[in-house]
């Protein structure tokens, strides 16, 4: 390959570890074109499957400032540059891996750091970004009507409160209207004391 070829597919790889929000290193040793054709596809139009050269894979993830062991880079070689969410490209290729075994997941880079096959296997485990969306609006639909419930919830019980009171005060008077007399009448100065007449 010419220098300049050379040089210029450096630069291509270099911008899509750049712009990428993940990448996945992959072995594709004995995978047919047809199987190649059918992960790309079930990756999606934004993960970006790429058969790479080692040497010149190498010297882009340099130009990119990412620090890649050079053992990952042997073997056939291709990349899955992740532009959407990197849980969904995961679970893509670890569902791919499990029913072609010949694709073998060797490491992943994401936000810039360098992670393990296992680390990868994790990621994949994850729900991915449009279901913790969806769950997140729906706990937020859910607030209002919890706090609604809230702020009811003592009201009607101060409602059922004074009910309860208001039934309880003409059923006490029913029931005792002599005492209910005596408390309501005023208490009247007592007459003074009458001292008893000697005896004779």
């Amino acid at each position: 390959m010419p220098n300049a070829d050379k040089l210029s597919a450096v630069a291509e790889i270099t911008e899509q570890f750049t712009n990428s929000s993940a990448a996945v290193i992959t072995e594709y040793r004995g995978l047919t074109v047809k199987q190649v054709t059918q992960l790309r596809r079930a990756l999606g139009k934004d993960t970006t499957y790429a058969v790479v050269k080692n040497t010149l894979t190498k010297r882009a993830a340099a130009d990119a400032g990412l620090t890649i062991d050079d053992s990952l880079f042997t073997g056939p070689t291709a990349i899955a540059f992740v532009g959407g969410d990197p849980v969904e490209a995961a679970k893509g290729l670890r569902d791919f891996a499990k029913t072609n075994p010949m694709l073998v997941i060797k490491a992943g880079v994401l936000d810039g750091k360098l992670l393990s096959a296992a680390e990868m296997a994790k990621i994949a485990d994850l729900e991915s970004r449009e279901v913790l969306l969806s769950k997140l609006a729906g706990a937020l639909k859910a607030l209002p009507t919890r706090a609604a419930g809230l702020f009811q919830a003592p009201l009607s019980q101060m409602a059922r409160l004074a009910k309860a009171l208001e039934e309880k005060k003409p059923a006490e008077a029913a029931a005792d209207p002599a005492e209910a007399a005596a408390e309501a009448e005023v208490p009247t100065e007592a007459a003074p004391e009458v001292p008893a007449e000697p005896a004779e």
